[in-house]
C-alpha cells in the first residue's frame, strides 16, 4: 500500500515550526532592535521560553527506556562478541540525554522474492547502510527469500525476522458493507515457523491465485484499449515470482500507457480501481488464527488505508491479532495510537520499502520506533518463538544437520519440510534469546550439531 505524503508547509506553518524550535523566524529589524529595557526584557523572555522547550524537548530518557534499549541492543546482536564498545557508548549516550533511546529496526520491507526491487541480499546491504539493526523480511505471501537475507545478514551487525505478508480479504462481520482486502504481517522466530508445511501450502494457495487476479486485471485493461500479455507480466516478475499488481503496473509503463507507476496505481491499479481484480484470498481472521497457529506475531499492516479500520481491528483481534502498523515515516498516527490502545494491541510501523522508481517512498529504516514499543513486541513475541521452537524441534530431523559458514558460527538444522531446510541459529544465542535456546538446549539432545569454525 501507498503512504499518504504529508502536506507542505505553509510560510506561516513554517515560521511557527522555526519558533518551536528556538529559531529566528526572519531578519531583526531596526525596531525590534531597539535597546530599550522593555525590549531586552521581552527579548529575554523569549530566549527564556525557547530554552525551555529545547531542555524539554531534551528529557532524560527514563530507567524504563534505557534498560529496554539495553535488552533490545543484547537482542539486536544476537549474542555477538566485539559490540561491547559500540553497546556501552550508546547508553552512554542516551544516558546523558543526548537523544531518545533509538534503535534501528525495519519491520516492513520488500525483496524481489515479491513485488520489491531489490534481491533480499541487496536489501540487506542497503538496511546496513541506513544503520539498520533489526531486519524484518516480509515479502508478499512468500518466505522464499529469507534464507539469502539471512545468509547475506552474517556479514554485517544486523538480525534477520523471518517474516511474510499475508494478503487477505475482510467481509464486515455484520453483513452491511463491501469487502475491502487487507494484509497481515507475520513474524517468526529464528527457525522460523510452526507446521511449515501448513503455512507454505497456505501461502502456495494465495500466489496461484495471483495468476488468476494478474488475467482479470490484464482482461480488465483490454477492455481499456490498453492490451497487454500475461507471459510478458511474469518476465517483469521473474522466475518463481507470482505476478501483482506492481508487475502489471511496470508493464504499463513499459508499453507506454502510463508515465511512471504511481500514475498506474492512481488510475487503474488502486483498490476498486477500473483495473483492479481480486484474486483467491483467504478472511483476514483465517488468516490471523494460521499466524498463532504457526508460532508467529499478527500484526495489521498500514491500517491508515482501509475504510473501515475500527471493525476491521476489531474483528481481527477477535481472532488473535497481537499488533496494528502505527508509525510511518512521517510519525505516529495519533488515531491509531488510540485504536491500539483501546484493543490491547501492539504498536509497530514499518517503511513498506519496495524499491520503487518514486522519490517519495520511504527508505528502509526510515520509520523511528520507540525503544520501549521494539521491547513490548519482543515480551509479546518472545513466549510465542519458544512454543514454534518447541513445536519444531520434537519434528526435526538430525541426519541432515549442516554447517554454514562456521566462522560466523551459523548452524542449520533441516526438518525436512519447506521452510525448515533453512533454519539458522546462532551457537550462542543464549546471552540474548533465553527462551528459545532454552528449548534447544532440552530438546536437541537427539540431534548433533557440528561446528567446523575456528
Amino acid at each position: 500500500m501507498g503512504h499518504l505524503s504529508r502536506p507542505a508547509a505553509t510560510s506561516s506553518e513554517e515560521e511557527r515550526e522555526r519558533e518551536r524550535e528556538g529559531e529566528v523566524a526572519g531578519p531583526v529589524t531596526g525596531a525590534d532592535a531597539m535597546a530599550t529595557p522593555e525590549g531586552e526584557e521581552h527579548e529575554q523572555e523569549k530566549r527564556q521560553r525557547r530554552r525551555r522547550r529545547r531542555n524539554k524537548r531534551r528529557r532524560v530518557p527514563s530507567e524504563e527506556e534505557v534498560a529496554a534499549l539495553r535488552s533490545v541492543l543484547r537482542w539486536a546482536r544476537s549474542g555477538e562478541a566485539g559490540h561491547e564498545e559500540a553497546d556501552a557508548l550508546a547508553l552512554q549516550t542516551v544516558g546523558k540525554g543526548r537523544r531518545r533511546p533509538r534503535v534501528a529496526v525495519e519491520l516492513h520491507a520488500h525483496s524481489a522474492r515479491s513485488d520489491g526491487s531489490l534481491s533480499p541480499s541487496a536489501l540487506v546491504q542497503r538496511a546496513q547502510r541506513n544503520g539498520v539493526k533489526v531486519l524484518a523480511l516480509t515479502d508478499h505471501d512468500t518466505m522464499a527469500g529469507v534464507p539469502e537475507a539471512i545468509e547475506s545478514a552474517k556479514e554485517y551487525s544486523l538480525r534477520i525476522i523471518p517474516g511474510v505478508e499475508i494478503s487477505a480479504v475482510y467481509s464486515p462481520s455484520d453483513g452491511t458493507g463491501a469487502d475491502e482486502p487487507v494484509h497481515i504481517l507475520a513474524y517468526y522466530g529464528s527457525l522460523g515457523p510452526a507446521k511449515s508445511q501448513e503455512l507454505e501450502d497456505f501461502l502456495a494457495s494465495i500466489r496461484d491465485g495471483r495468476y488468476t487476479r494478474a488475467k482479470k486485471m490484464l482482461l480488465k485493461l483490454r477492455n481499456l484499449n490498453m492490451p497487454m500479455e500475461l507471459e510478458d507480466v511474469c518476465a517483469i516478475a521473474g522466475d518463481g515470482v507470482a505476478p501483482g499488481r506492481l508487475h502489471v503496473a511496470r508493464a504499463m509503463v513499459e508499453a507506454g500507457y502510463v508515465d511512471n507507476l504511481r500514475q498506474a496505481f492512481s488510475r487503474y491499479l488502486y483498490d476498486g480501481g477500473p483495473a483492479y481484480a481480486t484474486g483467491s484470498e483467504p478472511t483476514g481472521e483465517s488468516v490471523v488464527e494460521l499466524v498463532c497457529r504457526t508460532g508467529g506475531v499478527a500484526v495489521l499492516a498500514h491500517p491508515w488505508a482501509l475504510k473501515n479500520h475500527v471493525a476491521v481491528t476489531k474483528d481481527l483481534k477477535a481472532a488473535g491479532l497481537h499488533g496494528i502498523e502505527v508509525y510511518r515515516s512521517n510519525g505516529k498516527l495519533s488515531g491509531l495510537s488510540d485504536l491500539a490502545d483501546t484493543y490491547g494491541l501492539l504498536k509497530l510501523g514499518g517503511s513498506d520499502y519496495h524499491g520503487r522508481d518514486d522519490k517519495e517512498e520511504p527508505d528502509v529504516g526510515s520509520v523511528d520506533l520507540p525503544v520501549l514499543a521494539v521491547s513490548g513486541f519482543l515480551d509479546v513475541a518472545r513466549p510465542i518463538w519458544q512454543d514454534a521452537t518447541n513445536d519444531i524441534l520434537a519434528n526435526t530431523t538430525p541426519h541432515k544437520t549442516l554447517v554454514l559458514n562456521g566462522s560466523n558460527g551459523f548452524q542449520r538444522v533441516s526438518s525436512g519440510n519447506g521452510f525448515c531446510d533453512s533454519r539458522f541459529f546462532p551457537p550462542d544465542q543464549e546471552v540474548t534469546d533465553a527462551s528459545e535456546v532454552e528449548a534447544l538446549q532440552t530438546q536437541l539432545a537427539d540431534v548433533v550439531l557440528h561446528n567446523n569454525g575456528p
